[in-house]
């Protein structure tokens, strides 16, 4: 029978532990959650050991679940954006974000075998949570592969599964590494899996937020580049590679930005436009079978954006306040620096792992890398 667990809330190690630099301010938790309302819920899926038998494992899978506003902001839209840098995923969801520009469900991420589940699983919490709704329903559910290390044809992930991590949903510290829908993740030929970080921008005399969460699936060993150091080429052989080839669309990242200060829709894609630059400086370049998939939101203008059906009792008018485009770039900044920070801790979070078939993924070296940026720092 598999365990299940919650995504622990314990401190793990994140990237200040391999001396990595922060460039900017983050906020308290280091974490999507740091925009206020924002609500992380995670289901860890991990059981049985040896050679792969579909339906029974090994399992090294799981959910994660974001609530944009919170349990109590279901159904009440946020203004947001998508931005596809490789398409070799799925985010379902997106095509009524880009007509409408509105966000009003909760974000899934999972594996890729397991989007349906995800989507039943999300209809079923909301309608529990609003049975007086009975309005369509249009689910963001992404994934990435994680068939390396998991019986990914083995639908272990259920809707009641989803349902589990939505109920687990709350703000604070967010966990990482080898949990939630990055269980059984594989970053650069590492440990990967889920990773978070924010940072502050200060606008017209008050604070906002921007808070990243990445489900990192991506890059090459020798691409990985940390602080500018060419960290994947000069460990070299030192750190065994994983064991199992990945078939094509196994590299992939699921980037969520969220913030609370007042952007349009179309200043959302922007901002998630703005995603490739931040996982650049990690050291990818891209790669075609890979899913490269974002979404940004802002939790500013509650109530403003709705889709209801026409009658006397809606014929008014909605206003938005926005940052006005000119002054963009702090929050383009923040994002940049926020999403290469949660690669790096979803990183650093990583342990060694054994899954299917004995294949074997091994965490990041701390001590060594820590000593690569210490040297070029000199």
């Amino acid at each position: 029978m598999e365990q299940e667990a919650a995504g622990q809330r314990t401190a793990r190690a994140r990237a200040g532990a391999i001396g990595f630099p922060r460039q900017g301010t983050s906020g308290p938790f280091g974490a999507i959650t740091d925009v206020p309302g924002v609500e992380v819920g995670m289901r860890t899926l991990i059981s049985g050991d040896g050679p792969l038998r579909v339906g029974h494992g090994p399992v090294r899978t799981g959910v994660t679940a974001i609530l944009p506003r919170g349990r109590s902001g279901v159904r009440d839209g946020c203004a947001a954006g998508v931005h596809v840098l490789n398409g070799n995923g799925e985010m379902t969801g997106t095509a009524w974000i880009a007509e409408s520009g509105i966000l009003a469900t909760p974000v899934i991420l999972t594996n890729t075998h397991a989007v349906g589940a995800g989507h039943r699983g999300a209809i079923d919490w909301m309608l529990r949570e609003r049975p007086d709704s009975d309005a369509w329903l249009l689910p963001v559910v992404a994934e990435t592969f994680d068939g390396r290390l998991n019986d990914i044809n083995g639908d272990h992930v259920r809707p009641a599964t989803v349902v589990a991590a939505l109920d687990a949903a709350t703000g604070g510290p967010v966990p990482e590494g080898s949990v939630g829908g990055g269980t059984g993740m594989t970053c650069y030929d590492f440990k990967g899996g889920t990773g978070s970080a924010s940072r502050i921008v200060r606008f017209a005399g008050v604070t906002y937020t921007v808070g990243v969460l990445v489900q990192a699936n991506f890059g090459a060993r020798p691409e990985l580049t940390l602080a500018g150091v060419p960290v994947g080429r000069l460990l070299g052989g030192e750190v065994p590679m994983p064991g199992g080839a990945p078939p094509p669309g196994a590299g992939s990242v699921i980037v969520v930005v969220a913030t609370d200060a007042p952007l349009l829709p179309g200043q959302c894609t922007a901002l998630a436009r703005r995603v490739p630059l931040g996982l650049a400086r990690t050291g990818t370049s891209g790669s075609h079978f890979s899913g490269d998939l974002f979404l940004a939101f802002s939790t500013a203008n509650p109530g403003a954006l709705v889709s209801r059906y026409p009658g006397p009792s809606t014929e008014r008018l909605e206003q938005l306040a926005f940052v006005p485009w000119g002054h963009l770039d702090p929050f383009y900044e923040a994002g940049v620096q926020a999403v290469e920070e949660a690669v790096v801790n979803a990183l650093v979070a990583g342990t060694d792992m054994t899954g299917r078939d004995g294949h074997f993924v091994p965490g990041l070296p701390h001590r060594r890398v820590a000593e690569l940026l210490r040297t070029a720092a000199r």
